[in-house]
């Protein structure tokens, strides 16, 4: 079989057009990621999955943002809304067994939810640890401010998603707490020195390494590479994300589309792969911008084919928890509906 390419891609709508079709099966992305867009209903969102999957002829990982809070692609009435990271990491501060249990149970939550839907890959935990005064782009989406809480429940979230046979995806390498502006919107510069980025920044992504796969943030690091955002920075990417850090997973870019990047998206799609990202990430489904990304995009090869095997082999099978049961324990913490 032919390599897939080294890219992740949207679609327009809730079912494929034959355009889409056709282009997905000749140009081969390693995966997809779906957006609110492309939600409706349960059997239609299941039935777009199996769709996405059947136009490259492979059961590809699919993706979605899910976290509860803010960023929760599928929404009531077709799941229910659950809490922000900074809920469960209020109530970690109140009583830590009880955060943890709560991070836990709603990420195997969120795993009934999506592989019922055929969605294999949940865009969780969020690992920043923000200063005050940072951009809301984060905010309540973070655990808390000290990355000793984040590291806690950023473990505990990773592993409710792997006891239910999700894989998640740690974001965004190596920090986005520090951000002053919104990376969709225009590029963050930080410039504290590079050891307080070790103290405070880095060790959440430390302490989860092992995971098999991240995703990176369009912010510049001024002490490390003052020119480039981390997505498209070999200085940060080989001497922060793969040294210090000692990632050695997937690492998907953020979305190719956002202003923080600068260049047209083919100009983005070959800078992400220069930097040193394994997979071009692309989301909002434009044709004519993903024809501009697989025009940049090889196929995976080497260490990050080597890295999306490693994924591919890497889906746990689920535990046998009874759904109910722990909705119940979940719903006595928290209110959702």
């Amino acid at each position: 079989m032919t390599e897939s390419k080294a890219m992740i891609l949207g679609c327009s709508g809730l079912s494929l057009t034959s355009e889409e079709k056709a282009f997905y099966r000749d140009e081969r992305p390693w995966g997809f990621i779906l957006f609110g867009r492309n939600i409706s209903e349960a059997r239609q969102i299941a039935d777009l999955v199996a769709e996405l999957r059947d136009s490259v002829g492979w059961h590809a990982p699919v993706l979605i943002d899910q976290e509860g809070g803010r960023v929760q692609r599928i929404r009531p009435p077709v799941l229910a809304r659950y809490p922000s990271g900074q809920a469960l990491g209020d109530l970690y501060r109140r009583n830590r067994a009880l955060g943890l249990r709560a991070a836990w149970l709603m990420s195997r939550l969120h795993a009934f939810d999506l592989s019922s839907l055929g969605i294999d890959v949940d865009c969780l935990p969020v690992l920043d640890v923000p200063v005050e005064g940072s951009s809301n782009v984060i905010g309540d989406r973070a655990y808390g401010g000290d990355p000793e809480t984040v590291i806690a429940m950023g473990r505990a979230a990773a592993g409710g998603l792997k006891a239910g046979g999700l894989l998640p995806v740690m974001k965004h390498m190596p920090g986005h707490g520090r951000g002053f502006a919104d990376s969709h919107l225009e590029l963050p510069v930080v410039t504290v020195p590079r050891d307080e980025l070790e103290l405070h920044d880095f060790p959440p992504f430390v302490a989860m390494k092992d995971e098999l796969m991240a995703m990176t943030c369009h912010v510049v690091f001024a002490a490390i590479d003052p020119d480039n955002p981390a997505t498209t920075s070999r200085r940060v990417i080989d001497g922060i994300i793969r040294e210090h850090i000692g990632f050695n997973g997937l690492l998907l870019s953020d979305d190719s589309s956002m202003n923080a990047l600068s260049g047209t998206i083919g100009e983005r799609a070959a800078n992400i792969i220069a930097g040193g990202c394994d997979i071009v990430l692309h989301c909002n489904g434009h044709m004519d911008e993903m024809r501009e990304v697989v025009a940049n995009v090889p196929p995976l090869a080497d260490l990050s084919l080597a890295r999306a095997k490693a994924v591919e082999a890497g889906f746990p099978a689920p535990d046998s928890a009874d759904e109910a049961e722990l909705r119940a324990e979940f719903e006595a913490m928290f209110a959702i509906v």
